[in-house]
């Protein structure tokens, strides 16, 4: 949940208009998404451009076990624009950073909760008002039946508490009014999801007590500061057409220029307007419903955009004013509905003047940030929102709770916003908070998991040339072209090759994250690359699914798919045609596969054509049988039908339960590149990297049993220096690797964004000497 409305340096940044939908609270039919690559491409002047991205464990307080799980959920910044303030319920405390350098963000230490109270306490928002933070908590300590909570004002300079407010209620948000004399708090009163009402189902409303909103008086001195609550009226709310008026419970809230406040009442599927001044309901209306078509509705591993959903009520979670006069939701949805887009109304009238339809989904998809495991629920979950305004440009910043990015769009004309750019963050950004003074974005993220590698984190973006020297490369590197009227379905990309016949084309292919098994065509002549060609592989005219980890187009025509099984005899090299048609599917030997372990065919190269053509092969890992650190290179030849095998040293790292793998290999001319990773990722990421082997002049072993020779190697590139440019979170899974015309072209496997953030890093190296 996102709080603030800023400026915004607006430019001409080359876009498409995502196409309008008008509604009236009702139906309304799926938005048009923009066409692949236009709108892709930035100019480094009008863009933002990532900075760092910090982890927040780093600033963890002595003694603290570093894999303890801590999160930044809602942050707010100080007007000087130097200290960001983050609130940490996981940890029960709040947390500051120091951006006076924000491409070198620091820690500055927290304030644990029970400094202010007690133990137990959760803050849910933080603002910043003078010198003070508003530090909102929840008391309730999970009693539902009697919420309670208060608001501590911390003084900045010495983070003591100075007054403490109660509120009556559990709360949620906060915002505060332009001129920082009024704030509004959202009291939620939030349900519980395991309680059953009589007569209902289990976690449905309703629940008392109800829900309200605080407005507190910032007059005079901290110590005079109070609130003073608004309640809804529940005839008036029934009236408007809110589900389960009697318990409202509100979600977000927003002020705009006049002093009032939007506030959305996510489980109703309601909004009401609160004039801040007088402490009154201006009014409440309907969020509605929304058809949305052109969408996957089915978690079943096939990105289906054939899908729909009908009369969904929005249930919107985040609200911000465009102007005085529009408001903009993110249409979330709670456990009956939600849109996987987002709306714009007349704050006036309640009207629907614009709605995003398929637009925010397939923005998922074409980035290769789509989570198939959402498809049957809220697919991408726009959650946090910002409005931010520069030079009179007004700009909408929508995240994506579940596909890890912030989409921008230009909202100068509300009933026709112009996207912009894509931003990508760490998992489950949740605040999203401009900071003008400094033309600055902070994004901050809610998951947060030591166990699987994930850290919760800020991430800074800078706005304009100032920051377009960063040396970080743009985002997204690839993205995919329409095929039948959307985006073509991508991710999990754990294999690469050049297209001999085309020095600007290159193959790529999912893993078994997504079927059916498809060989992709890019373009790599433009930035940034485009997927544009999709080839289904089949078998007697079916479509299979493969875990393809290794792609190599052969000089003769068709591929070599190297397909990693989940058993060591399932692990095959598989040759396709030009068409996809499979050719013939060829085991490994059977004493090699039978001493596989869960990891075993990798990456594959093709050398020659003909009857000279030889087919060079990698074992992720060391077979059972052979010496720890010692993989395998697998020489074939489809001649014969003879299989040799070399030696590959792997490396080391001193991290606890990491191991090496080999993920890549690749041609070039007297040598082959491997590529090299650990199992590593973020600040924790050691090895990522290319090395030379010379092939081989001589023969190889040909059994399990004897132990290979292993091939000298040196290293050609190191990649970890490449993902660290990117100021991103350096990517684990570094997987596919392809040489044409003078480049090296690496891609990192994004695992279809479970457990991942769901960025794919595509590099364009020289080739190595």
């Amino acid at each position: 949940m996102a709080r603030m409305r800023r400026r915004w340096l607006g430019a001409a940044i080359a876009a498409v208009t995502v196409t309008a939908v008008a509604a009236c609270g009702g139906d309304d039919e799926g938005a048009g998404a923009p066409p692949a690559p236009a709108g892709w491409e930035h100019d480094p002047s009008s863009s933002y451009h990532r900075l760092a991205t910090y982890p927040v464990f780093e600033n963890r307080p002595d003694g603290v076990d570093p894999s303890e799980e801590t999160v930044a959920e809602i942050s707010a910044v100080t007007e000087d624009g130097e200290t960001l303030v983050y609130t940490d319920a996981p940890g029960k405390r709040i947390g500051f950073v120091d951006l006076s350098d924000p491409s070198n963000p620091v820690g500055a230490g927290t304030l644990s909760l029970a400094q202010l109270g007690n133990a137990d306490d959760q803050p849910t928002s933080v603002a910043v008002v003078g010198d003070h933070v508003l530090v909102v908590i929840d008391s309730s300590g999970g009693n539902f039946a009697a919420p309670s909570g208060r608001v501590d004002v911390v003084r900045v300079s010495d983070r003591t508490k100075v007054h403490s407010i109660d509120l009556g209620g559990q709360p949620d948000s906060i915002a505060v009014s332009a001129d920082g004399k009024l704030a509004a708090i959202a009291i939620e009163n939030q349900r519980d999801e395991e309680f059953t009402p009589e007569g209902r189902e289990e976690g449905d409303l309703p629940q008392p007590p109800t829900g309200f909103v605080q407005i507190l008086k910032l007059d005079g001195a901290p110590q005079d500061w109070s609130a003073q609550a608004v309640r809804f009226d529940e005839a008036q709310a029934a009236a408007a057409g809110l589900d389960t008026p009697q318990d409202l419970e509100p979600e977000y809230v927003s002020f705009n220029g006049r002093g009032e406040v939007a506030v959305t009442l996510q489980e109703n599927n309601g909004i009401a307007i609160i004039d801040a001044a007088t402490a009154t309901v201006r009014s409440i209306f309907s969020a509605g419903t929304a058809s949305v078509s052109g969408i996957d509705t089915e978690d079943d591993g096939t990105i289906d955009q054939s899908g729909a959903i009908t009369d969904l009520p929005r249930e919107p979670d985040a609200i911000g004013w465009i102007g005085d006069d529009h408001l903009v939701t993110a249409n979330e949805g709670d456990w009956k509905g939600g849109t996987r887009g987002w709306s714009v109304f007349d704050a006036r009238t309640g009207e629907v003047v614009w709605d995003a339809g398929d637009e925010f989904e397939r923005l998922a998809v074409r980035s290769g940030m789509h989570i198939e495991s959402r498809a049957g629920k809220k697919g991408p979950e726009p959650e946090g929102l910002a409005v931010t305004e520069l030079d009179g440009t007004p700009v909408l910043l929508m995240g994506s709770e579940r596909s890890n990015f912030v989409a921008v769009y230009d909202v100068s004309d509300p009933t026709s916003p112009v996207f912009r750019q894509l931003l990508p963050t760490t998992i489950g950004p949740e605040g999203i908070l401009p900071v003008p003074s400094r033309d600055l974005l902070v994004i901050s993220t809610e998951l947060d998991d030591a166990e699987i590698g994930m850290r919760a984190a800020v991430n800074i973006y800078g706005y304009g040339d100032e920051f377009a020297g960063s040396g970080a490369p743009g985002y997204p590197s690839i993205v995919s072209a329409d095929a039948d009227g959307a985006p073509i379905g991508w991710g999990a990309l754990g294999a690469l090759s050049a297209d001999p016949a085309a020095a600007d084309r290159l193959y790529t292919a999912t893993d078994d994250a997504f079927g059916p098994s498809r060989v992709l065509g890019v373009d790599v002549s433009t930035r940034p690359a485009v997927i544009d060609t999709e080839i289904p592989i089949t078998e007697n005219g079916e479509p299979v699914a493969l875990d393809v980890e290794g792609l190599a187009a052969r000089a003769d025509g068709g591929f070599y798919l190297a397909v990693e099984g989940k058993e060591g005899p399932q692990n095959q090299l598989v040759q396709v045609s030009a068409t996809g048609a499979i050719d013939k599917r060829v085991a490994l030997p059977a004493d090699i596969s039978g001493q596989l372990g869960a990891q075993g065919l990798e990456g594959v190269a093709v050398q020659g054509s003909g009857a000279d053509e030889t087919v060079w092969v990698v074992l992720q890992r060391e077979l059972k049988s052979d010496p720890k650190g010692i993989t395998r290179i697998g020489r074939y030849s489809p001649a014969d039908g003879t299989w040799q095998w070399f030696g590959y040293q792997l490396e080391t790292t001193d991290t606890e339960g990491d191991w090496l793998g080999v993920s890549e290999i690749v041609v070039d001319g007297d040598s082959l590149l491997v590529l090299e990773r650990d199992k590593l990722s973020g600040p924790r990421a050691r090895v990522k990297a290319v090395y030379r082997v010379a092939i081989p002049a001589g023969d190889g072993v040909t059994d399990a049993a004897t132990p290979p020779t292993v091939l000298p190697k040196t290293l050609a590139v190191d990649l970890l220096a490449e993902l660290r440019a990117t100021n991103g979170w350096v990517q684990e899974k570094v997987e596919g690797m392809a040489l044409s015309d003078g480049t090296l072209y690496v891609v990192t496997d994004n695992d279809g964004t479970e457990d991942n953030t769901g960025e794919t890093v595509f590099l364009r190296l020289n080739a190595p000497a």
